[in-house]
């Protein structure tokens, strides 16, 4: 009995697929969950495995572009002998032999072999899956592991570090047992996809327990398996090292990998001009000009390092590009600008702000000003808190307000809800609430999801003026900038007054000239007399 493989639904935006490379080869015997080819969308790649035991038949080639639901292959049950003949030992080495040349594989499978005793000791062992985060989320990015491969793990313990474009959550151990790792760190993984499995009750994995101790193994030690059992992994370097290597001119046939199962590593590549083998081949690249025509003109000497370094983006800043782009392209999108005197919130700052912080525990910042600012304007100019929803405008009777805020794996935007129900001493608090789960890392995907308007404030930095990005699907941002002291005229005299720029960039699909003006200058009026604010005039 044909049992077929199709392709899997990946994603309600993603319609088709790309064969980037079949990890079992026509005619092999598979197991049931046994990963045959890898998929590539345009957002991200991940397995195919096979749904049956039995003999594969591959339907399409590497590189060819597939509709969700093509069937990719077919699975014959109940045959363990390879496809159009017998099994026989040499044509299977072989194959495997030109893998371990061609295509470099998940580092999982290097530890397939070894592992399975292990799990069949221990009465078998629990796959660990990257669970649903949102329903946005497609895909995350294994940022570090926190316990190694071969370590003991408890049930509930927290494993491995997981980062999507919008949060950072922790993935922990369903089962105790011995950790087997079958992701990398910096490894991009869809929804579901395996990160790992714990053998439920098996002893440390074997490579630990060559280190002789319970503590870590030295780099020699971890460097021997590499060299006294080749697998199809020793020697290959992973992308980022093969173009390190390529860069440098330096053979990957030169360089120790000290990576699973023998992988060459982004820091094996890094240290191999260190490294003897390393050093002879540049020294022989270096050679090589001397021995070119005369003809040639030599590469200008410069004085002084010109080192550079090359850092994967992270799935958040990757996400950041593809939407502020995404909105440069699909709004009509204007900035229009004005400038307040800040004088009068200030002397009320340098008046109450030792009071204020005695009573609610929190400083009196310029935010909360300008978020009170902001509520009451948007009740009069509504469009400019509404947004467009395929062919309707969804204005919002609620205001949520968005707050930039520089995050040390980049920009984050978490959302005040209700600010026109809150006075300024519940927004400041919510403010620094919310600050401080963005520099741990610790903001939720509710805390950053929604939002009506926003506002960044460029001035920490010291800008004086800027155009800032809708946060789309929002149609208008209001950027804060730094506060000068400059000359203006005042009933007739020329004083100096602490003056800032602010900036409103919006959708000119949604909100026209007359209210994105009007609504700057609203929010100006209650800044420079805050007692409006108060009395809701």
């Amino acid at each position: 009995m044909s049992l077929e493989i199709k392709v899997p639904p990946v994603g309600e935006s993603i319609t088709e697929v790309t064969l980037s490379r079949w990890l079992k080869k026509n005619g092999d015997a598979v197991e049931m969950d046994e990963v045959i080819a890898e998929l590539e969308s345009d957002k991200a790649t991940f397995e195919l495995t096979a749904e049956k035991a039995g003999t594969l038949n591959t339907k399409v080639n590497e590189g060819d572009t597939l509709p969700i639901g093509a069937v990719v292959a077919s699975i014959e049950e109940g045959s363990s002998a390879p496809h159009g003949g017998s099994a026989t030992e040499t044509p299977t080495q072989e194959e495997e032999q030109e893998k371990e040349a061609t295509s470099p594989a998940p580092p999982a499978q290097a530890d397939k072999a070894p592992a399975a005793p292990v799990a069949a000791a221990a009465g078998g062992s629990i796959e660990i899956k990257v669970p649903p985060v949102g329903e946005s989320i497609t895909e995350v990015t294994l940022s570090r592991w926190i316990k190694k491969d071969g370590d003991t793990v408890e049930m509930d313990e927290a494993i491995a570090e997981l980062e999507s474009d919008k949060a950072t959550f922790e993935l922990t151990a369903e089962k105790p047992g011995v950790l087997q790792t079958q992701a990398k760190e910096g490894d991009t993984l869809a929804i579901g996809a395996v990160v790992c499995s714990v053998a439920v009750g098996a002893a440390p994995h074997p490579v630990a327990a060559n280190s002789g101790s319970g503590t870590q193994p030295s780099a020699e030690t971890a460097t021997a398996p590499t060299t006294a059992t080749k697998t199809y992994a020793s020697g290959t370097p992973s992308p980022a090292a093969a173009k390190i290597l390529a860069e440098k001119g330096v053979d990957p046939k030169s360089v120790t990998g000290n990576g699973v199962g023998g992988r060459i590593t982004k820091e094996d590549a890094l240290k191999a001009d260190e490294s003897p083998q390393g050093g002879a081949k540049q020294a022989a690249q270096a050679a090589k000009p001397q021995a070119a025509p005369a003809a040639a003109s030599p590469a200008p000497k410069v004085a002084g390092a010109r080192n550079e370094r090359r850092e994967k983006m992270s799935s958040l800043r990757k996400t950041i590009a593809k939407r502020l782009v995404s909105v440069k392209n699909e709004t009509a999108m204007l900035t229009t600008f004005n400038e307040v005197d800040m004088q009068p919130i200030m002397d009320i700052r340098a008046k109450y702000k030792d009071k204020f912080k005695e009573k609610h525990g929190v400083g009196l910042g310029f935010m909360s000003f300008f978020t009170k600012a902001v509520c009451e304007a948007l009740s009069e100019w509504p469009a400019v808190g509404a947004r467009i929803e395929n062919d309707e405008i969804v204005y919002s009777d609620y205001v949520d307000v968005s707050i930039a805020v520089s995050a040390p794996r980049g920009l984050v935007v978490p959302v005040i809800r209700n600010a026109d129900q809150m006075g300024l001493a519940d927004i400041e608090k919510e403010v620094v609430n919310l600050a401080t789960k963005a520099r741990e890392n610790k903001l939720t995907i509710e805390e950053m999801t929604g939002g009506t308007f926003t506002i960044t404030n460029g001035g920490v930095f010291g800008s004086m003026m800027s155009t800032p990005i809708i946060n789309s699907p929002q149609s208008a941002i209001l950027g804060m900038h730094n506060i000068i002291e400059r000359p203006v005229a005042v009933n007739g005299q020329v004083v100096i007054r602490p003056m800032m720029y602010i900036a409103l960039s919006y959708d000119h699909r949604v909100i026209d000239g007359r209210e994105s003006v009007s609504f700057l200058v609203r929010v100006k009026q209650l800044l420079e007399d805050p007692t409006r604010l108060l009395l809701g005039v």
